[in-house]
């Protein structure tokens, strides 16, 4: 399934050019082209879907499994010295492109972009957490 305005769908097609680090019948795995580290990469699924909440399950746990096969290599091959799997769901959360992607991020010790995927933490009351836990319970 390919949706044709979407940017990825096109990469994968071949209408796009792309650094291509990985590819089978199922995935495509690109260089980023606006990467926040050398190495930055994308899983991209072939089949269109807009983001986890779309996702098969089963693909999304191939998803991670070829992305702890990728983090091993690629932390192998470039010597980095930690890793991110980031995965935005929604503008609010960061998503740019709205087809289902993860991205695989080398980290590097004394790198200038060791700041980005931090936060500051918010508290809550012991009853305020005790209200969300309740809440999520399943």
């Amino acid at each position: 399934m390919r949706e044709t305005n979407c940017i990825f769908c096109k990469i994968i097609a071949g209408e796009i050019p792309s650094n291509t680090i990985y590819e089978d019948g199922e995935f495509k795995v690109i260089l980023d082209a606006s990467p926040a580290t050398k190495g930055h990469a994308l899983i991209l699924p072939k089949n269109h879907c807009a983001d986890i909440y779309e996702i098969e399950e089963d693909v999304a746990a191939r998803v991670m499994k070829l992305a702890k096969k990728l983090a091993c290599h690629m932390t192998e091959t470039l010597q980095c010295d930690g890793f991110n799997l980031v995965q935005n769901n929604h503008e609010i959360a960061g998503q740019t492109v709205f087809h289902f992607h993860m991205h695989l991020i080398p980290r590097y010790k004394n790198a200038k972009n060791n700041d980005i995927l931090k936060w500051t933490h918010e508290n809550f009351t012991p009853e305020e957490m005790k209200e969300i836990c309740d809440s999520l319970k399943q």
